[in-house]
């Protein structure tokens, strides 16, 4: 089976981080949350017990207990060395993003060891970071709108990188 790695960098929204936890669950990807990117509560948490309290609850309530499953997501300090790490274990690291050298996601062939890259819900993925991804995948858009919501994207490639031949 497929070796699939969520990224979520600098993800503002306790729902989206929620919501993107359990999504990963149901297609057995496991998730790594960087840079401001809230996190539920961590085995040897170092916040603030409010905070780390307050962004629980706010992940709960789209996660339905997936937060709760630490084998699942991880909190990754420096997101540059979680991407060499996992270059160096063999996956490909992947950008979701909109790029003039992008492969179209239903045209994306996923190795045996895939890492999503997810960026900012507005801005995307910042450059210097688009730079150490092996390759950039984007989903075409048939409609008005230039992008869907990140979870909803990060949706559409799970199942594309888990059930792709």
């Amino acid at each position: 089976m497929r070796e699939i790695v969520v990224i979520a960098h600098d993800i503002r929204s306790a729902h989206n981080v929620g919501s993107l936890l359990r999504t990963a669950d149901g297609f057995g990807a496991t998730v790594y949350l960087t840079g401001y990117t809230p996190y539920p509560l961590a085995p040897n948490d170092q916040r603030l017990p409010h905070l780390s309290r307050k962004l629980t609850d706010q992940i709960h309530k789209t996660a339905l207990g997936a937060e709760t499953d630490h084998a699942l997501w991880s909190h990754e300090s420096d997101v540059s060395e979680a991407l060499a790490d996992l270059q160096k274990q063999g996956y490909e690291i992947i950008g979701l993003e909109q790029a003039p050298d992008s492969v179209k996601l239903p045209d994306y062939k996923p190795p045996g060891k895939v890492a999503i890259l997810l960026g900012r819900e507005v801005e995307g993925i910042d450059p210097k970071l688009l730079e150490k991804c092996d390759k950039v995948v984007e989903i075409p858009m048939l409609g008005q709108k230039e992008s869907f919501n990140v979870i909803e994207a990060a949706t559409a490639t799970l199942f594309h990188c888990r059930f792709a031949n």
